[in-house]
């Protein structure tokens, strides 16, 4: 049974992560957002936030797996931007599916989730006896499932219209009728066995057998009419009404008594051990086509309520979202972009940036130190990376084109795990890169090659980003190599370069960084001054 809620016709996706995940991760700072959306928001009753869950660690673990791993086509982004938007509309059902799934699986790694083999050699009788519970617990847990699916008339997402149409004619009325008709008539076997809501209760089976009789009553042509459970109350072995049943039983005239005859007794366990064996191995069918479905919704539906949580996340932090669309490879466009990490570690209003690029290929960042451009560059990054997952991003609007292929080249603090200069390091980075990097490919450079001198760092920031823009590579760029800048500025005026766009860090007159980013040519200054000034003065 398949599910198909992350992609459309498949659950299995085959597509690659992105080249060093960890890297972009950290950079970025991911890992703030993975944790919030770990988390759920909770509310007393006057409707005002009384504490947040703790992280369910799964949750960061799927939200993290599914956004390293890009979608490659509108359609794909379309398809998860449809069930996110059922998942806020019903998010009760959201949760309720992946509780679900996730104490179904509890459950069944709890009573030996192993390979079948592993109890040829132990107890037949205990095989079975973990069979039964086993097939009650895929009931019940798909019967939930059903349940929850069908009280919700309303959806719109193409993956839960099929996932509902798909389920209801796997596990019909009629299937799920028979399942449980098998199971109840062989409830008597598991009597008395603990489960999470306690013993179950004893019951008492009825075999009807029929065959023939040849000369000397000798049976004949045998074969199972009936068998069914009738439910009486459990009563605790050894206790005193357990001894009187048991008392009252061995009283009863039957010609054959299992309780005066332990030939008998052995007899009739060995015959109810195959007729149950025999009713169970008729639902095998039904095991092996659910098999993996709990482990599939479970994954999925974790994606789907984490990015819930982070947008209530989102909400909690004021920051506004919204859904992305895709656009040409070389046009990007937002407004009001924030950097969603901030937002939600700071107390204060981040502020936002709008801008509007039309067949750009390369932005160059300058301008004032402490003036936002590494943030700035980080908001882009972070919603690039949660558009190609399906996710919103925090603006007003943002369109962008898609990259399979996203690099971070961040400049370094030095360490003592280094083996090597910080320089030597950030060439061996980029040489990797290169060799993974194409014309698919986005690259977010941040204070790259300044880890020597400025002229030093300038040529070989020159020579870098110019092969790679060459190269078809999309690239985006926080520099403080003044040479650099101004001479790729340069070059795009006398040769009439287009495709580049050069962005600063405002500061206004006095000094005062507004944290936003114009189109200014670049300057053969940081304004590093203002700063001494600042902290001196």
């Amino acid at each position: 049974m398949r599910v198909c809620l992350l992609y459309e016709d498949t659950d299995r996706s085959n597509r690659e992560k992105y080249y060093d995940t960890a890297s972009i991760a950290k950079d970025l700072g991911l890992k703030s957002v993975f944790s919030a959306a770990s988390k759920k928001l909770i509310y007393d009753r006057n409707g005002e936030l009384q504490k947040t869950s703790d992280p369910d660690q799964y949750l960061a673990e799927t939200m993290k797996a599914v956004m390293m791993t890009p979608l490659y086509t509108k359609e794909e982004i379309d398809f998860r931007q449809e069930m996110i938007r059922d998942c806020l509309a019903h998010e009760d059902l959201t949760r309720s599916l992946y509780e679900v799934s996730k104490n179904m699986l509890r459950r069944w790694s709890e009573l030996g989730r192993v390979p079948a083999e592993t109890f040829q050699q132990g107890n037949p009788q205990a095989k079975l006896l973990n069979d039964i519970i086993i097939l009650e617990l895929f009931m019940n847990s798909l019967s939930e499932v059903k349940s929850l699916l069908e009280a919700v008339d309303d959806f719109t997402a193409k993956g839960f219209i099929t996932l509902k149409k798909e389920f209801l004619e796997s596990y019909s009325e009629e299937r799920e009728q028979y399942v449980k008709t098998v199971l109840e008539d062989i409830s008597f076997y598991t009597e008395g066995v603990k489960t999470e809501e306690g013993p179950k209760k004893v019951t008492k089976p009825r075999i009807v057998l029929e065959c023939g009789l040849e000369d000397g009553l000798k049976f004949s042509s045998m074969k199972l009419e009936e068998v069914s459970s009738a439910k009486s109350k459990y009563y605790k072995p050894g206790s005193t009404m357990a001894l009187f049943k048991d008392m009252a039983q061995a009283r009863t005239p039957d010609s054959f008594s299992a309780v005066n005859d332990l030939r008998i007794a052995e007899q009739t366990k060995t015959l109810e051990y195959t007729i149950v064996s025999y009713l169970a191995d008729e639902l095998k069918g039904f095991m092996e086509e659910f098999n993996t479905f709990f482990d599939r919704l479970k994954y999925q539906m974790a994606f789907y309520l984490a990015a819930v949580q982070l947008i209530h996340q989102f909400e909690r932090f004021k920051l506004d979202w919204c859904f992305p669309t895709v656009c040409a490879k070389d046009d990007l466009s937002f407004e009001e972009l924030k950097e969603c990490v901030m937002g939600m570690g700071i107390q204060t209003e981040v502020v936002g940036n709008t801008c509007s690029f039309e067949k750009k290929d390369l932005l160059i960042v300058t301008g004032a130190n402490q003036g936002g451009k590494s943030t700035f560059l980080r908001s882009i990054g972070i919603a690039q990376v949660m558009m190609q997952c399906g996710l919103p991003v925090c603006a007003k609007s943002f369109s962008s084109g898609l990259f399979p292929k996203i690099f971070v080249h961040f400049t370094r603090r030095e360490d003592s795990e280094m083996n090597s200069g910080r320089l030597d390091e950030e060439l061996g980075r980029m040489s990797k890169i290169v060799e993974e990097i194409d014309d698919n490919s986005l690259i977010l450079l941040n204070e790259s090659f300044a880890t020597t001198t400025e002229k030093e760092g300038s040529v070989i920031a020159y020579d870098i980003i110019k092969a790679l823009s060459e190269a078809g590579v999309r690239i985006l760029t926080v520099t403080h190599l003044l040479s650099f800048a101004r001479r790729m500025y340069e070059d795009s005026v006398e040769s009439k370069d287009t495709s580049i766009e050069f962005l600063s860090a405002e500061r206004k007159e006095d000094g005062t960084r507004t944290f936003r980013m114009i189109r200014h040519e670049p300057e053969l200054t940081s304004f590093g001054l203002d700063l001494y000034d600042e902290i001196v003065g």
